[in-house]
């Protein structure tokens, strides 16, 4: 299995529009679930404490093998989501390791 974690940072300098934005993130990334038969699993999380310098949302999510991944990374609910978000970040990480 293969876990792949994305971290994002946003972009908005206030707190409120960034939760807000961190909502809306969560909200478009997990709609893929059931949409994107790769994904086995798939969750959203934020940074709780705020703290400076590290990232504000986090995807963390599971597929059979790579093949899996980068039928995911193509799939066109997945481009569109992406495409969705990306103006939000002013910057993103991601690993992809076996489980």
């Amino acid at each position: 299995m293969i876990r792949h974690v994305v971290t994002f940072t946003l972009a908005d300098p206030s707190p409120e529009k960034r939760a807000e934005q961190a909502l809306f993130v969560a909200s478009q990334l997990r709609s893929l679930v059931g949409v994107v038969h790769e994904i086995i699993a798939l969750d959203v999380v934020t940074d709780v404490n705020a703290t400076p310098g590290n990232a504000h949302v986090a995807l963390i999510s599971d597929y059979e093998d790579q093949a899996a991944l980068d039928r995911y990374q193509v799939h066109p609910d997945h481009v569109r989501v992406s495409s969705s978000i990306k103006p939000f970040f002013a910057a993103r990480a991601a690993i992809d390791f076996e489980v």
